[in-house]
């Protein structure tokens, strides 16, 4: 390669990399965005959402995986809280009021007082974003016999 041949591929390499330089630039100056997924103050099944005031506030997040069939158990939760659906399909039977699915990318607030039993009906793993609304020493979630 000649000299001449190679300042032109430097030059060229150099264009390259402002350009990707300007492009990754003007993605970093891009404003965030907010994207709301949910904007509500009653439960999926209608009930007022009402935080809990006795003792100091405590939030809560977590991912919860499943594999696919698995179920979370009769339950109700002792705060409020609200799920996205990262990956996979969540039915949620709530006895006499009926069932409901979630797909991924969908948000709930879920049931607080109403009784209620989470099923993994997708062909893969369920992961569920929750974030708990709560207070020190009130449980997230309390078993129920059924």
């Amino acid at each position: 390669m000649s000299d001449l041949q190679g300042r032109h591929v430097l030059m060229g390499a150099a264009a390259l990399a402002l350009v990707a330089l300007g492009a990754v630039t003007a993605l970093a100056l891009e404003p965030p965005r907010f994207m709301p997924l949910l904007s509500t103050g009653k439960t999926i099944m209608d009930e007022p959402i009402v935080y809990p005031t006795s003792t100091p506030a405590k939030l809560t997040t977590a991912i919860i995986a499943m594999p696919p069939g698995a179920e979370t158990g009769w339950h109700t939760h002792g705060v409020p809280l609200t799920g996205l659906i990262l990956e996979g399909e969540l039915t949620v039977d709530y006895g006499d009021r009926g069932k409901r699915t979630y797909k991924e990318g969908q948000s709930l607030a879920e049931a607080i007082n109403i009784p209620h039993n989470g099923k993994n009906t997708g062909s893969g793993i369920l992961r569920l974003f929750v974030v708990y609304i709560g207070a020190e020493g009130l449980p997230t979630t309390i078993p129920v016999k059924r």
